[in-house]
């Protein structure tokens, strides 16, 4: 029996969500356990949303990142990010996007993950919308906390 859908594709959040993700080189949109779950083509899922429809229509999104970035950001705005359960102990990001959101940081952190879960061959594609030189804020937190 399949899941209920959670989600509901009018929300301004799941929209922007879907555009960003869609805009990145080889992605695919399926629907799993009920929500919208965002894969590389012939790679792994690297989003996905969590609604809440009891919660007046909360949306959050996982993001696939690694477990270093996951402790920074949590650690600075644990009111924006935090650990998801099933895949967080994997380094996987929440965010919630239900509040304030930096969709530009968003962005680049959904880029981080497609790439990290591009077969190799699709990793070495870059977003066009993403200059060369410009670095996720997730990366930048990295690298400042070496």
């Amino acid at each position: 029996m399949p899941h209920p859908r959670m989600y509901n594709d009018s929300n301004p959040a799941i929209r922007r969500l879907r555009k960003v993700c869609l805009a990145l080189p080889d992605v695919v949109e399926k629907e799993a356990w009920g929500e919208c779950t965002f894969r590389v083509a012939g790679g792994a899922m690297f989003a996905m949303t969590n609604c809440h429809p009891s919660a007046k229509g909360g949306v959050d999104v996982w993001i696939k990142a690694p477990q270093m970035v996951q402790e920074i950001l949590v650690g600075a705005a644990p009111e924006t990010f935090f650990k998801p359960p099933y895949v967080g102990h994997k380094g996987w990001v929440g965010v919630r996007l239900d509040k304030k959101v930096d969709w530009q940081q968003v962005a680049e952190m959904l880029a981080d993950g497609r790439q990290m879960s591009a077969p190799k061959k699709a990793a070495k594609q870059t977003p066009k919308s993403k200059p060369p030189h410009a670095r996720s804020q997730a990366s930048r937190s990295t690298a400042r906390a070496r």
